[in-house]
């Protein structure tokens, strides 16, 4: 009996540990992985172990730290401006959740950083947001600070060859949209497959 209780905690141990790390681009459907809440780390407070301190340079060429998002809640989105499908849908669908609160959108700052900043530099970025909405704030840097931004968001990526790119390579990354509060504290997650009126919905629980 102690036997089976001691495997059963380690399967869920590994779950919860690796269950936002997996999602991969094009990964898993949203059944399987809408909202990971239940299964990300978690720190003694019982808050997933999310976000953190980050330097990074904005779409204006602005260095910026997560103090600087400081007061509103943000939406993060890690991802790549050359993703064919599954980051512009990803915006879409926060840019149209964000159009739906009206004037509680202003509560709200829209985050992209990029896990591609050998391609996506500055005036790549600036070009790209401009698409989602006013509001939408781009953000690169040097490999070294994505790697640590998304270290503290626990993003996956990693570089695949890819012949069909004119670069030669393409960007597997986790897809998930984190909602920060004002204090870089995490509050929700959902995916690029969640319903703009379902993020909404819960964004407005929230404000």
């Amino acid at each position: 009996m102690n036997r089976l209780l001691l495997i059963a905690t380690a399967v869920t141990a590994v779950i919860a540990l690796t269950g936002l790390g997996l999602i991969l681009t094009g990964g898993l459907s949203s059944p399987q992985v809408a909202e990971l809440s239940q299964t990300t780390p978690v720190r003694s407070t019982g808050v997933p172990n999310i976000g953190g301190p980050f330097t990074l340079i904005d779409h204006t060429g602005r260095e910026v730290t997560e103090a600087d998002f400081a007061g509103k809640k943000t939406l993060i989105y890690f991802g790549f401006t050359y993703c064919p499908d599954v980051c512009p849908t990803a915006l879409q669908v926060m840019s149209v959740a964000l159009g739906d609160l009206g004037e509680d959108a202003e509560k709200v700052t829209p985050v992209f950083i990029t896990v591609d900043p050998e391609r996506d530099d500055v005036e790549t970025m600036a070009a790209y947001v401009q698409h989602f909405g006013d509001d939408f704030v781009g953000l690169t840097g040097t490999p070294e600070q994505v790697a640590a931004a998304a270290k503290a968001y626990k993003v996956y990526y990693r570089k695949v060859e890819d012949a069909s790119s004119s670069a030669g390579y393409t960007m597997d990354h986790s897809s998930v949209v984190y909602l920060m509060s004002e204090d870089n504290e995490y509050l929700a997650n959902f995916t690029h497959e969640t319903q703009p009126e379902r993020m909404a919905a819960r964004l407005r629980q929230f404000l």
